[in-house]
C-alpha cells in the first residue's frame, strides 16, 4: 500500500491581490479578513432621455387645457389688470397708448380719497359683508339638515323630497328673483299671510332701514333717526359706525332669502354624497356604545364631513361676494343704495358710467378679498395634527 499523502493546502490571494496561505477549521481570520463577496450590481437608472420623452408627452396631452385657461382665464385677467391702471372710457384701444394711464388712482379714489367713489364702495361692502354674514351659515345650516332628512333609511319618499329640495337651484335665477318681487311687494302674499295673524307686513323692496338699528331703537338703547355718541362721531371709508352697524336692510333681507331658498339644494347634494361615503360600520359602532343623535352628529358625523364642508363654505364665501343678478333684477341698489353689492358697482362704474377703470379696479379688489378670506377659511379648517413630544 502507497503512503498515505497528506493534503497540501491550496494557495489563497488576499483582497489586494497576494497570495495567503491557508488557515486551520476553526481558526480565527488573520487581520484583513477574507475577501468580501462581490457587491451587487447596482440597477441601472431609466435613462434620461426616456424621462424628457415621458414629461413632453405629458406637457402635449395637457396643453389643450393649459392654452384654454391661458387664452380665456389668464390673459383677460391680465388685459383688466392693465384697464384698471387707466381712465378708459371703452371708446378706444386701452393698448394703443390713446387713454390716459391712471396707475393707482382708481383704487386711491376708491379706499383712500374722500369722495362719492369711495362711499359708494364702502356701501356696497357694508351690504356684502351683512349679506355674507348671513346667507353663508342658512344656507349650509339648512343644507346639512336637509342632506341629513333624505339619507334616512328608513324615509319613504327619498327621491320625490331630493327633487323637492333641488328643483329651485336649477330654475333660472331671474325667474325666482321675479316671483320673489310679486311675493314681497306690499300687497303680495308674504303680506297677506302675515296679516292672517295680526302682522301688518313691510313694504320690503321699498324699506332702506336696518335690521340691526330697528331692533336696537325698538329696545330703546338708539335713537334712529339722530345716533349720538361715538355712532355718530366716527367714520370709517366715509360712513359712520352707526352706518356700518345698522345691519342688512330691509330690502336686503328679501334678497337673503332668495338665496338661502336657491343655493341650499345644491349644497344638500353634496352633503348627501358624503354622508352616504360614511362607513356604516362606524355609525353601527356608535349606536352600540348609546350616544345620543346629537352625539353622533357632532362626534362621529361632522368630523367626517370635515374636507366636505370646507368646500360648501368655500363655494358659499366665492357665491354670495360675487352676487350680481339677484340684484340687478330686484333693486339695481334701491332703496337707497342699501342692496348695492361690488360686483353690481363694478358693472354700473363700467357701463352705466363709463369708467371701465374703475369698474376694474373694483372687480380686483374683490378679487383680492375673496382670496383672503379663502385662505383664512382655508387656515381655520386645516388638519391639526398632534405634536409629538421629544424623548431625551
Amino acid at each position: 500500500m502507497s503512503p498515505r499523502m497528506s493534503p497540501t493546502p491550496r494557495p489563497a490571494s488576499r483582497a489586494g491581490g497576494g497570495p495567503r496561505t491557508a488557515v486551520p477549521p476553526g481558526a480565527p481570520d488573520p487581520p484583513g479578513g477574507t475577501a468580501a463577496p462581490a457587491a451587487a450590481p447596482r440597477a441601472k437608472s431609466a435613462p434620461r432621455a426616456g424621462r424628457r420623452t415621458e414629461g413632453a408627452w405629458g406637457w402635449l396631452f395637457v396643453s389643450p387645457m393649459v392654452i384654454i385657461l391661458g387664452l380665456f382665464l389668464v390673459l383677460p385677467i391680465l388685459m383688466a389688470l392693465w384697464v384698471s391702471l387707466l381712465h378708459w372710457d371703452g371708446q378706444s384701444n386701452p393698448f394703443s397708448g390713446q387713454t390716459q394711464f391712471a396707475g393707482l388712482d382708481n383704487y386711491r379714489a376708491l379706499l383712500t380719497r374722500n369722495g362719492l367713489d369711495r362711499t359708494l364702495f364702502a356701501t356696497s361692502l357694508r351690504n356684502n359683508f351683512y349679506y355674507v354674514l348671513l346667507t353663508v351659515p342658512l344656507q349650509t345650516i339648512l343644507a346639512l339638515t336637509l342632506a341629513l332628512i333624505v339619507n334616512q333609511r328608513m324615509l319613504r319618499g327619498r327621491s320625490a323630497l331630493r327633487t323637492a329640495f333641488f328643483f329651485p337651484s336649477v330654475t333660472s335665477s331671474i325667474a325666482v328673483s321675479t316671483v320673489f318681487l310679486f311675493l314681497f311687494q306690499g300687497s303680495g302674499a308674504v303680506n297677506t299671510v302675515l296679516s292672517w295673524i295680526g302682522v301688518r307686513g313691510p313694504n320690503w323692496f321699498n324699506d332702506s332701514r336696518g335690521v340691526l338699528s330697528l331692533l336696537l331703537g325698538g329696545l330703546g338703547i338708539v335713537d334712529t333717526g339722530h345716533p349720538t355718541g361715538a355712532l355718530a362721531d366716527h367714520s370709517f371709508m366715509g360712513l359712520s359706525w352707526f352706518e356700518w352697524l345698522s345691519g342688512p336692510s330691509v330690502a336686503m333681507c328679501t334678497i337673503i332669502l332668495l338665496a338661502v331658498w336657491t343655493t341650499s339644494g345644491t349644497f344638500m347634494l353634496i352633503f348627501l354624497a358624503a354622508l352616504q361615503d360614511i362607513p356604516r360600520e362606524l355609525e353601527e359602532a356608535a349606536a352600540i356604545e348609546g350616544v345620543s343623535r346629537f352625539q353622533m352628529l357632532r362626534h362621529v358625523i361632522l368630523p367626517a364631513l370635515r374636507p366636505v364642508l370646507f368646500l360648501v363654505l368655500t363655494l358659499g364665501l366665492i357665491g354670495t361676494w360675487q352676487v350680481f343678478d339677484q340684484v340687478y333684477v330686484m333693486g339695481q341698489g334701491a332703496p337707497g343704495n342699501t342692496t348695492l353689492t361690488p360686483a353690481f358697482l363694478s358693472y354700473s362704474s363700467a357701463f352705466d358710467d363709463a369708467d371701465f377703470g374703475q369698474g376694474a379696479a373694483i372687480a380686483f379688489i374683490l378679487l383680492t378679498l375673496i382670496l383672503t378670506m379663502t385662505a383664512v377659511q382655508r387656515f381655520l379648517f386645516r388638519e391639526r395634527t398632534p405634536r409629538t413630544r421629544r424623548t431625551r
